[in-house]
């Protein structure tokens, strides 16, 4: 165990922050001004949203019914068709009482659709939907918990997040196991359907039902128009370095100042928005992404329990003209011929089958992403650290942790000299906010080397050091409890990038020594 003062937090930039930069800090604001003036004379930024799918068919706009007295407040809250009854059917509360706002708000349920309360309201006339939705893995999380926990030691596999356990304190924060847990509620487990997700204005949803099915503008929702899933929903929870994101290109900048763009000062805030949280480099986007799919054109019925079949590249890539359609609900044959509907614009696309001979000599052997992923993610390796000591100085240039609430509790240690709470978090799954808050950065984050191994059939994969974690935890004292606590392999697990293309004119350079049965 480390003494006090010998402690390394193991965070990729950290020491030069500690060391070096506090000297340098007025000359490097003044420099970072000077550089956002420059940039900003010579032209804008593009926005964010640029090349975003756009949403599909919104319903019609309807005044819930018997509502005068809820619409007075909410003016903008309307529904499709579909829902236009009283708000009180779903949300309770009373009506009749709208100019006392307490009386009105009686017994008022803010999030029908959150899972505590999904089957009463939403499942009163969609009991299937909500009962497959409840036990699908947006919902239970099994894939995420389990696969962590089991990483740190964990051998019993939960069945639903409530499950994992809950430390109160640092003093019950007594194992590595105990440990690996509460990163999960308070570190991992924050943007699902349990949470309204974080409040960056892009990944700002509902929850429960609403996460997918209402539409979020500027981190607030547009109405109660309830529609299909579109890429902006789907993106709210599956951004900064998670599959998703790719699709669009997007790959997030590094987490220090100066890995950071672009320089530009906005004159309210002084810095351009971060919609996501963190900027991101605009990469090469999927090739699907680039003809105008969408993510619901291939992941159907995925949310509502599992797909009549599981969807891969050869599903659609290497059908054969002997056998039926594949299981999605968009695709069919013509004149012998395989073709996709696009949900969100109605494009009608041929669907390119294996030709080349490589898929012949290699397609046994070496899952499709080895050749045709364009980048991959590669963040290697993430240091978490899980700190109860409210000296924020050392992180003065790792305030942006891709978590706005961090984010702000040191914005305002850093420069309230009012900010006496100590550091904070709320629980991912309850709300519940509890002493301690986990930091976060990375030895590096890379995307143009692709990792490539077996899996456990012999498969050659793509892989991700997404278990790759080093967790630290230092008490109020700052001293050190745990230290660069690793799990119990590599952490490379075998992943789909959805940053598909050409396969080019070196794919067999990533097959080198690797294609041997």
């Amino acid at each position: 165990m480390l003494s006090h003062g010998e402690l390394s937090f193991h965070v990729s930039g950290l020491w030069y922050s500690v060391k070096i930069m506090p000297h340098f800090r007025k000359l490097s604001l003044r420099y970072l001004l000077f550089c956002c003036l420059c940039l900003a004379l010579c032209g804008g930024t593009a926005s964010v949203f640029a090349g975003e799918a756009q949403p599909e068919h919104t319903p019609e706009k309807i005044a819930p019914a018997n509502a005068s007295g809820c619409l007075s407040c909410h003016d903008t809250m309307q529904l499709d068709r579909h829902h236009a009854f009283a708000c009180t059917e779903c949300h309770g509360g009373n009506a009749a009482e709208s100019g006392n706002k307490d009386l009105a708000h009686t017994s008022l349920i803010a999030q029908p659709a959150h899972p505590n309360h999904m089957q009463a309201s939403c499942g009163r006339c969609h009991p299937a939907q909500v009962a497959s939705a409840s036990n699908s893995s947006h919902f239970t999380l099994a894939n995420k918990i389990n696969s962590i926990r089991a990483h740190f030691g964990s051998n019993d596999k939960p069945t639903r997040p409530e499950a994992v356990p809950i430390s109160t304190s640092a003093n019950a924060i007594t194992t590595e196991k105990v440990l690996s847990d509460d990163m999960l509620r308070r570190s991992c487990l924050r943007c699902h359907v349990y949470s309204k997700g974080d409040s960056y204005s892009a990944v700002r949803h509902g929850s429960g039902c609403a996460a997918c099915h209402l539409a979020f503008t500027d981190g607030k929702p547009v109405d109660h128009r309830f529609q299909l899933p579109n890429d902006k929903n789907c993106l709210s929870c599956h951004y900064g370095n998670y599959v998703g994101n790719d699709y669009y290109g997007r790959y997030e900048h590094d987490l220090p100042y100066e890995y950071r763009t672009p320089y530009t000062a906005s004159t309210e805030t002084g810095f351009p928005p971060r919609p996501y949280g963190v900027e991101y480099h605009d990469l090469v986007p999927d090739i699907h992404q680039q003809r105008g799919m969408v993510c619901r054109d291939c992941h159907q019925g995925f949310v509502h329990g599992a797909a009549k079949q599981t969807v891969t590249c050869r599903t659609c890539h290497d059908w054969k003209p002997a056998e039926n359609s594949p299981a999605l609900g968009n695709v069919r044959v013509r004149e012998g011929k395989l073709l996709l509907t696009g949900l969100a614009d109605g494009k009608e696309h041929l669907v390119p089958q294996m030709q080349h001979p490589a898929h012949q000599e290699f397609g046994q052997r070496a899952d499709c992403q080895v050749c045709h992923a364009q980048w991959s993610y590669n963040d290697t390796t993430t240091h978490l650290l899980l700190s109860y000591d409210d000296d924020y100085d050392p992180w003065f240039w790792l305030t942006v942790q891709g978590s706005s609430e961090v984010e702000k509790r040191l914005e305002d240690g850093l420069y309230s000299y009012q900010a006496e709470e100590g550091p904070a978090m709320r629980d991912g799954l309850s709300g519940e906010v509890r002493p301690g808050m986990w930091y976060k950065g990375y030895t590096e984050r890379r995307w143009e080397r692709m990792l490539i191994g077996k899996d456990s059939s012999g498969m050659l994969r793509v892989l991700r050091p997404v278990l790759d974690l080093r967790l630290s935890m230092a008490d109020e004292d700052g001293e050190p409890r745990f230290d660069n606590v690793r799990g119990k392999d590599d952490g490379l697990r075998p992943y789909t990038p959805h940053t598909t293309g050409p396969a080019g004119l070196f794919y067999r350079d990533r097959l080198q020594g690797l294609s041997s049965p």
